[in-house]
């Protein structure tokens, strides 16, 4: 919402926001663009008929205030992703869907796009180095690429976002069960990205990953005029620490990312750049330059003995993914693991069995979780017990203090290892770069 606010003020529009809690990085970012709301809370007095619109996130109530002051006078209210859509109606539309991957996804083709000049709007859900803003609207750009996630809308629209955006390019990365809070069944989330499969126009195009089984089955359905491009691993090879793509015509190419899942990634990214016209001498010399979305698989710090990386790896699939590629690039070095249970997901005792084996790649494997998000989330409580009886890893370490997690990893032997740490919290505002900085030296 904060990167939208700041993307409208640079079109020209005068722009207001309110919010209970607003977190860094928002904070800072909305203070830098005179946008940061004077006083926090709803003031359903400011919304006047003066306003043209409102744009609701989320995560309001239905019964929020200024929301119902906006229904009253008919003021305009739209979604987050009704409103992208209004702005990109007469665009091209790529849409980048999937359980996993959609954010890294989405940055190579941006990085792709950028590094070739060409002139796009676009939607990502991380901030990517040589973009200074998460969103970008202008009248001019013929092209948006959008990150779309399953989620749903807001509070007075229970379907996905992504169903929003009506892409004529839609990549779907792949589906491993998540947000167990909004899909408590395995069906119900699968069937959200059929729906989607299923709504992309004639003379449109389904981008899938044809190694996950159940999307092979959604992008090989026959569907009328509708181009169907499945993507696997691309083909590479690891030498010395270092990934290199093999191609027949352009030789090795050198990338800082690494891991199978990035290989898929760099696939699925590949084969939407080359329906935007992207040819592959383009493409293989701009990805060598991608150095990955914030916080996935940031490397925080490291020296000729150790690496230390954070990644948003937070679901099972991510978990299990991000683990094996860390030891796959590194098999000489000791992994140790750190993975918070942070999301409602996560910490749902009925979920947790979906880690099973996740961190089976990592040599020390470490779950943390804070019994006090349990508590907030009003889920029930869960035991160190039933965390390792979920992973099923008799070894796993498991710690509900920060500080005794931040003192074992300190009294590790750190030659030749590497230290992992998986969230999309914060392991209790510990600070990592501190962290990484201590273990480094």
């Amino acid at each position: 919402m904060h990167n939208l606010a700041i993307a409208l003020q640079q079109k020209g529009f005068t722009i207001t926001g309110s919010d209970d809690e607003i977190y860094e990085p928002s904070v800072s970012r909305l203070k830098k663009h005179n946008l940061l709301p004077a006083e926090m809370g709803w003031f359903p007095e400011k919304v006047t008929p003066e306003l043209e619109a409102v744009i609701l996130g989320m995560h309001a109530r239905e019964d929020n205030p200024e929301l119902k002051k906006a229904q009253e006078l008919g003021i305009k209210v739209y979604s987050y992703p009704e409103y992208i859509f209004e702005h990109s109606v007469d665009k091209q539309r790529v849409v980048v869907a999937g359980s996993h991957g959609k954010t890294t996804i989405t940055s190579m083709i941006l990085h792709v796009l950028n590094f070739n000049k060409r002139v796009f709007n676009y939607l990502v859900g991380a901030q990517i180095e040589g973009f200074e803003n998460m969103v970008k609207l202008s009248d001019e750009a013929p092209l948006i690429v959008i990150e779309g996630d399953e989620y749903f809308t807001s509070p007075l629209d229970r379907t996905p976002k992504f169903m929003h955006y009506q892409p004529h390019i839609a990549l779907i990365s792949g589906i491993a069960w998540d947000h167990f809070n909004v899909f408590p069944t395995w069906e119900s989330y699968v069937k959200q990205f059929e729906l989607l499969a299923d709504a992309i126009p004639k003379a449109g195009v389904i981008v899938f990953d044809e190694t996950d089984d159940m999307l092979d089955v959604i992008g090989q359905k026959e569907r009328a005029d509708v181009v169907s491009t499945s993507y696997k691993a691309h083909p590479y090879k690891i030498e010395n620490g270092n990934t290199f793509l093999t191609t027949a015509e352009n030789g090795d190419i050198p990338v800082l990312v690494f891991g199978e899942h990035n290989m898929k990634n760099i696939s699925g990214a590949k084969a939407v750049c080359e329906r935007l016209g992207i040819t592959d001498e383009n493409f293989y010399a701009a990805i060598q330059s991608f150095k990955g979305a914030s916080k996935r698989m940031e490397l925080l710090g490291s020296n000729n003995e150790i690496n230390i990386y954070r990644d948003f790896a937070h679901a099972p699939s991510k978990v299990e993914a991000t683990t094996s590629a860390v030891k796959a690039q590194f098999p000489d070095r000791t992994l140790v693991a750190v993975a918070e249970l942070h999301t409602f997901s996560s910490l749902n005792k009925t979920f947790l069995k979906q880690y099973r084996r996740k961190m089976n790649a990592a040599d020390v494997a470490v779950v943390y979780y804070n019994p006090l998000t349990v508590e907030h989330k009003k889920l029930e409580p869960i035991t160190e017990n039933d965390i390792r009886e979920a992973f099923k890893r008799e070894d796993l370490n498991v710690f509900t203090d920060n500080k005794a997690l931040l003192n074992f990893l300190k009294t590790q032997n750190w030659h030749q290892a590497n230290l992992l740490l998986m969230s999309s919290g914060t392991f209790g505002d510990l600070d990592l770069k501190n962290l990484a900085d201590s273990l480094v030296k």
